[in-house]
């Protein structure tokens, strides 16, 4: 079996081939492949899959096994992929995702794809929402990019206990089917720094659709201009909330690590 190894601003997945057929169970195979010490090492797993409804589909699995229904960086590698593999020439197309369609428009330099922008599609922000913790209350606001976010206002990032805050948060009932946990500073009018917790793989390098959960959040809040950057661990996004459409966009980077092949 053979695989591409891929990172959107350090958020890294696996991807496989799947126009002629699924692997038998993708959800062990994503536990097995991303594992960092005994596997390939990455967030997940992305297989490429043909679709009735666009030019191709994406289903990705988180490095626990859990199918996601959205990812910003993982559909921008995907873009990357299919054309870097021949598998189109096209440079703006459409890809269906559990979330729905989605449209990326491919960035080529010399005739090489160096990047991505991603039509993440119309933010839900909600109101300010109280959650318990163990130490407290603390409140935040939800956001859904076609996938669940709650954001949260921090000062101090670099001291942020995000593994025990994040998968708290995660875990709560309030959140039944879990939760993507962003905690975010605004350094400027148009530009903001976030740490990511993803539900399914713990913290992360980036998260395309996190970074356009926090944007919206922020905008929405009058923090935040309405095209801005976001700087994650792994680089930074540019994300735009159009006043046209009422869309989200993201353009970011798309690099890929390396090829390799699956020994059984």
């Amino acid at each position: 079996m053979e695989f591409t190894k891929m990172h959107g601003t350090g958020n890294d997945y696996i991807y496989l081939n799947c126009m002629d057929a699924m692997p038998e169970d993708p959800e062990a195979l994503s536990r097995r492949l991303s594992h960092r010490h005994f596997g390939v090492g990455g967030d997940g797993l992305i297989c490429v899959c043909p679709s009735t409804k666009g030019d191709f589909q994406m289903r990705m699995f988180n490095a626990d096994g859990s199918e996601g229904a959205m990812c910003g960086n993982g559909l921008r590698c995907l873009g990357k992929y299919v054309y870097d593999k021949g598998l189109t020439r096209r440079t703006l197309l459409r890809v269906e995702t559990l979330s729905g369609v989605r449209t990326v428009r491919l960035r080529l330099r010399g005739g090489q794809v160096w990047g991505a922008t991603v039509d993440m599609g119309p933010p839900r922000v909600g109101a300010p929402l109280r959650v318990e913790l163990a130490d407290g209350p603390v409140t935040g606001v939800p956001v859904s990019m076609g996938n669940p976010h709650f954001v949260l206002q921090a000062e101090d990032l670099d001291g942020l206990e995000l593994r025990r805050l994040g998968s708290e948060l995660e875990g709560l009932a309030r959140f039944p089917g879990g939760v993507n946990v962003e905690f975010v500073r605004v350094r400027r009018p148009d530009l903001l720094e976030m740490r990511v917790w993803e539900r399914g793989s713990g913290e992360t390098m980036a998260c395309g659709s996190g970074a356009c959960a926090a944007s919206a959040a922020m905008m929405a809040a009058g923090r935040l201009a309405r095209q801005a950057q976001v700087r994650l661990p792994g680089g930074e996004l540019s994300i735009q909330w159009s006043l046209s459409d009422g869309h989200m966009y993201m353009t970011g980077p798309t690099v890929t690590v390396y090829d390799g092949q699956i020994a059984d």
